[in-house]
């Protein structure tokens, strides 16, 4: 067992110096010696579990979607909630700016792909329930919309990380949101919707503890 976690925790540390040396260089000039520097592990140890840098890029893509987010009554708050999250996280995650950087690379894309495809999925399934939930216009169709939130989010962050390196992201994904979710969203599910920019980092700080009161 205890190798077995020792197996799980060099894997995690390889994938997670991928990503720093992936959201810093780029897949092209990124090398496996970096990484192999970036995360202290040695060289068999990355070949263990990786053999190649495309091995090493298609396993920080795959981490992209792995997002824990509390279920919502609102299915189209949940896609606000999923792109205010990753917007929150994006300057500070390398795994997150890796997936960025890799997916909008030309040349690594014919490599490793993009983790696009999965972002996609992953809403369209929610506009899916969305509009089963009888939350979205009639007009909308889930894939197609779930294109143009990924292509839109994507011009978004790329254009805040050259302007500010993602210092005015959410707000930025946010004035998107307030744009897209009125051609999405019926008009009694749109008053419901909270698309501040504060609202990310609000999923994602710990609700404190109630204060027990004493009895006497």
């Amino acid at each position: 067992m205890a190798q077995q976690e020792r197996a799980v925790r060099t894997r995690q540390a390889v994938l997670n110096a991928a990503a720093q040396v992936f959201a810093e260089h780029g897949y092209v000039a990124a090398t496996v010696a970096d990484i192999l520097h970036t995360a202290g592990v040695t060289k068999g140890a990355l070949y263990f579990h990786f053999d190649s840098k495309e091995a090493l890029a298609k396993g920080v893509l795959e981490l992209q979607t792995n997002l824990h987010l509390t279920p919502q009554d609102i299915k189209l708050q949940e896609l606000i909630d999923l792109t205010m999250t990753v917007a929150h996280q994006l300057p500070t995650d390398p795994v997150l700016r890796a997936g960025a950087r890799l997916s909008a690379d030309p040349v690594g894309r014919e490599h490793y792909e993009s983790a696009w495809t999965n972002w996609v999925t992953l809403i369209t399934n929610i506009l899916t329930q969305a509009h089963q939930h009888h939350e979205t216009l009639p007009h909308i169709q889930p894939l197609e919309t779930a294109e143009l939130v990924v292509s839109a989010f994507n011009g978004v962050q790329l254009y805040s990380h050259l302007e500010t390196n993602h210092t005015d992201i959410e707000h930025r994904v946010s004035t998107l949101m307030k744009h897209l979710m009125p051609s999405i969203a019926t008009p009694t599910t749109l008053m419901r919707l909270d698309m501040n920019p504060d609202r990310g980092a609000r999923l994602l700080t710990p609700t404190p503890p109630t204060p027990k009161t004493s009895s006497h």
